[in-house]
């Protein structure tokens, strides 16, 4: 029997990106899926992206992923987010053909000489001596490796609800996962159940576009910073509203909604609510926005964003059709709710890595967050984790000030979740410095190092890099003051008393690349123009961010013992002793980010470190 160095159970976002991690690094890596259909199947929007999902997409590239690659060889459009607040937050959403974007995944899989794709259900995580070295099958085989990666996203134990019909199942009628759940409760993971939705697919040529607010897209911006120019065939998406009488049925029906009538016990993603649920929750809302977005290119299929619901198909179609443009919709298929299993994430290290079982890593949706972006980033750091792991070297950890990545991880770790959990850019304190345009400045190197990026992005970066160092050094020159009138004329901005520098203008809010690039001595990638504006718009706040970063950089530094005791530590307070045993803090930064600890708690670590000299 082979073995491989690192088994994947589950084919979808996370489960694709630990793969190709893994492959990266030259291991071997099983891939087993209930079926390849599902292989980076989109079961919810057609889109990848989003407000601060953007973020992970381009740091998920950066890193030598594949989201962004194929997220741009699918597109039917796309367009940058938040222009009006910023450049740090600013996130790119692509709307994606759902099925190319699988194929195009199921192929990249399927030619990896390091990736063997199987179809068969995982029932068993295989351990010895408290370290997975491998996994069961439905029907009764094994197969052996070094480290395990869970990937299963809703498939454990999942259940469509629609109204009074429930079915086992995965999502879009694919298989669940029945037999794995009891597995992982057995080797001490604590399971908790989430619920999530998704609304109806109408058929295209049963709506009236023509009541409907067109949405085009910018179609100037990509995900990942190899891809340098890309032709698609754009197609539009469309906006409508609900009104007084949808919201009439809702209500009306209320009483045979599942999330009201008691049928659903999981717990749902407050910032993705149903339709059912934003109707009770804001009744000053006269309307809500419902998006109306294409499925694919090719697809007779449209996605009615937001109107995500649980209720009858009788109730569905009635509201549905309540809505300008839908009212003769005909329906492809039904919203529905699905329950699954989940584990709650504080049973895991920083490395994804379990805590109860040695070599066991989990991924994505079933460690309780929710989305395709927060599900491939947390992939590819399971897998490269593992492979690390079974290397002998230290690990690969993301700080919150390195990358949204170290957001996301160190939120579930170290915080947990009560519902599924999706990244927002509010969520990360230092977004001024984690911006979409520099995810490769701050990550690329460190995946070269790691094996995951290829020499082909690394000297892109290092050309990057160069070019941005060379206007940096010539933004140091006065512009002539005649140019500089006439700029700054066109910006509608004032002139200064003293003739100003290069990068001056570039501080200036209205600099765009395009009008700096006059200003200098030699042509440059607007890419590394643009990053270099934005790092002399935002110098001030970045200085001051940086002395926050040094300051916590001083907490993490300091390790606390595996084996630490804290119900000895007798001058903490009781609810702290509670929380840092059930965590586990690697070290004094973490344990200062767990609900419940306060700093009276750290400075009492911080003594006994001392009393102990460790």
């Amino acid at each position: 029997m082979k073995t491989f160095d690192v088994i994947i159970v589950g084919a979808g976002h996370a489960g694709v990106e630990s793969a190709f991690a893994v492959a990266r690094m030259r291991g071997q890596a099983l891939l087993a899926c209930t079926d390849l259909g599902t292989v980076s199947y989109m079961a919810c929007n057609p889109a990848i992206g989003g407000t601060a999902k953007g973020h992970l997409v381009r740091e998920i590239d950066a890193l030598g992923g594949q989201m962004g690659l194929t997220a741009d060889s699918s597109l039917v459009q796309i367009k940058m987010l938040n222009r009006a607040k910023g450049p740090a937050v600013f996130s790119l959403r692509g709307q994606q053909d759902k099925n190319l974007y699988h194929e195009i995944m199921l192929e990249k899989i399927q030619a990896n000489p390091n990736i063997t794709l199987v179809e068969n259900e995982v029932a068993e995580v295989v351990v010895e001596d408290g370290k997975a070295v491998g996994v069961k099958f439905v029907d009764g085989t094994e197969e052996h490796a070094k480290a395990v990666v869970l990937a299963s996203g809703v498939y454990l134990n999942g259940r469509i609800i629609t109204g009074d019909y429930v079915l086992s199942s995965g999502p879009s009628g694919y298989a669940p996962a029945n037999s794995l759940t009891d597995s992982l409760v057995e080797l001490g993971l604590p399971m908790r159940r989430f619920k999530t939705g998704t609304p109806a697919r109408i058929y295209r040529d049963s709506i009236d576009f023509s009541k409907m607010e067109i949405q085009l897209g910018e179609n100037s911006d990509r995900f990942s910073f190899m891809t340098k120019e890309s032709v698609f065939e754009e197609e539009p998406c469309y906006l409508t509203y609900t009104n007084e009488q949808t919201h009439k049925i809702i209500l009306d029906n209320i009483h045979r909604s599942p999330l009201y009538n008691g049928s659903i016990s999981g717990v749902g993603p407050r910032y993705c609510p149903s339709i059912e649920d934003k109707v009770v929750r804001f009744k000053d809302k006269s309307r809500h926005q419902i998006f109306v977005e294409p499925e694919g290119l090719h697809s007779n299929e449209m996605y009615i964003q937001g109107m995500s619901s649980s209720l009858p198909h009788d109730v569905q179609e009635k509201m549905y059709r309540t809505l300008p443009g839908l009212e003769n919709c005909k329906f492809a298929k039904y919203a529905y709710a699905i329950e699954y299993d989940c584990i709650d994430p504080l049973a895991l290290k920083p490395t994804l890595e379990t805590k109860a079982v040695e070599n066991l890593y989990a991924a994505g949706q079933v460690n309780g967050s929710s989305g395709y972006e927060e599900a491939g980033a947390q992939g590819l750091m399971a897998g490269v984790n593992a492979m690390l792991k079974i290397n002998g070297k230290e690990p690969f950890i993301l700080r919150r000030d390195e990358a949204y990545i170290g957001v996301l991880i160190d939120d579930l770790v170290t915080k947990g979740t009560n519902e599924p959990y999706r990244m927002m850019t509010a969520r990360a304190e230092h977004r001024i410095k984690l911006r979409q345009d520099n995810a490769d400045i701050r990550l690329t190197e460190k995946g070269y190092a790691l094996g995951i990026v290829s020499e082909e992005r690394h000297q892109a970066l290092l050309a990057k890099k160069e070019q941005m160092a060379l206007i940096i050094k010539e933004a140091k020159k006065t512009v002539q003051k005649e140019l500089a009138e006439e700029i700054l004329a066109k910006w509608d901005e004032p002139m200064s008393r003293k003739t100003p520098t290069i990068e001056d203008l570039m501080k200036r809010p209205n600099a765009v690349a395009s009008d700096v690039k006059k200003l200098l001595s030699f042509d440059c990638d607007d890419t590394a123009l643009d990053s270099v504006i934005i790092e002399c718009r935002y110098s001030g706040y970045l200085e001051k961010e940086e002395g926050i970063v040094r300051e916590q950089k001083r907490l993490e530094d300091k390790l606390l013992p595996e084996d630490i005791d804290y119900f000895s530590i007798k001058a903490l307070r009781i609810e702290a002793r509670q929380k840092l045993d059930k965590v586990r803090p690697l070290n004094l930064g973490q344990a200062s980010r767990i609900s419940g600890v306060s700093p009276a708690d750290i400075a009492v670590l911080i003594v006994y470190l001392q009393k102990t000299n460790r």
